[in-house]
């Protein structure tokens, strides 16, 4: 299988299924030097741990890390760090009747068109566990930027009809919610909705927002290696995001060339400034300083306990209700994983930006 490799000069390469052994993660070109052990990456998988919350699926998994490689008295070698998360909780039996059915919004269909076969248990590759490796391998990233002064938040900012309001937003009630939201209000609202689909055997959807802060400007590309295009086709790259969008996103196409423009100014301290942060922090590709921000829209959980029409690998019209466990709502667990994602993207083109200046090049290897 192509596709399970991400990155230039810091790559990742993610490996296992919802219901095989185990799932991990490789990472490599991560630099020497970096204090890191197991415990720096479990706070990133407990937050996408199932389980925690009833908003959550019941299946319990520890999802405890074991750091197999390229680590070695607390800090990283330079070499490949290896990463695996073993299963303990599988319950393949509840996806036997499903093994020859197309469930409607899952990839059971597209799976079966390209390679003639396909691991039916919980998704296979395809199931959101998959994002275990993502989210180990960007706790390594997060310690790079660490040390560069940049910091990645994202949270939950919209459930269903339910948005989080800017002036109610306060980032120390992101895990005081269940739901990740920082507006907790919204949050008791969006419980309440999200507690009445669940009765109802339905799922939500929602909006995930990222902030990216404290960027130097000046990284990405002019042309294919833009910034803004690769953030938004890594975040695109989680199974159930359906859209992406980058400062104002979609709200320029309302907007005259005069109100979206953001004007720059010097500051006190004579660095250039932008009034205002339409363009989301990045311009012509690369990033001008600002934070960047992004947001990812995740369809509701397509598995659902309801009775829906479809067909089976024999070409049979039937319905069908669809067992297991599984999360009504996905951003709360998925905020972290956007993180993940926005991490790995920025460390692996502050890598690549390295090489663009000739006097940066001599000062590294000259001074």
């Amino acid at each position: 299988m192509a596709g399970s490799i991400l990155g230039e000069i810091f790559k990742i390469s993610t490996w296992g299924e919802s219901h095989g052994a185990g799932l991990g993660v490789v990472v490599d070109g991560c630099p020497a030097g970096i204090s890191l052990d197991e415990a720096d990456i479990q706070v990133f998988l407990d937050k996408r741990k199932p389980g925690e919350t009833k908003y959550s699926t019941p299946r319990k998994e520890e999802d405890k890390v074991t750091i197999l490689s390229g680590v070695f008295e607390g800090k990283t070698t330079g070499t490949p760090i290896s990463m695996l998360v073993e299963n303990t909780s599988q319950k393949s039996k509840d996806y036997s009747e499903i093994a020859k059915v197309y469930r409607p919004g899952h990839a059971d269909y597209t799976f079966d068109a390209k390679y003639g076969f396909r691991d039916y248990r919980g998704g296979g590759r395809s199931s959101g566990r998959e994002t275990i490796g993502r989210v180990a391998a960007g706790a390594v990233a997060m310690k790079i930027l660490e040390q560069l002064g940049i910091h990645i938040t994202a949270y939950t900012k919209q459930i269903g009809p339910f948005v989080c309001r800017k002036e109610m937003m306060k980032p120390e009630n992101i895990e005081k919610s269940p739901l990740r939201m920082p507006d907790l209000d919204r949050s008791e609202e969006a419980e309440g909705y999200l507690t009445d689909k669940m009765n109802e055997h339905d799922s939500v959807g929602g909006i995930v927002e990222c902030v990216i802060s404290g960027m130097p400007a000046g990284v990405g590309e002019p042309v294919f290696g833009k910034l803004d295009a690769l953030l938004a086709g890594n975040v695109f790259s989680i199974g159930a995001v359906k859209g992406v969008e980058i400062g104002a996103g979609f709200g320029v196409a309302e907007k005259s060339g005069s109100e979206n423009n953001d004007e720059f100014y010097m500051d006190a301290f004579g660095n250039i400034r932008k009034a205002t942060n339409f363009a989301g922090g990045i311009l012509g590709g690369i990033s001008d300083g600002d934070d960047i921000v992004l947001r990812a829209a995740f369809k509701p959980t397509p598995s659902i306990f309801r009775s829906q029409k479809t067909v089976n690998t024999q070409g049979e019209e039937i319905e069908v209700r669809i067992k297991g466990r599984h999360d009504p709502v996905i951003m709360p667990r998925a905020v972290v994983v956007v993180e993940a994602m926005a991490a790995l993207t920025v460390v692996d083109r502050l890598f690549v930006g390295m090489s663009s200046r000739m006097d940066k090049i001599k000062e590294f290897y000259m001074d």
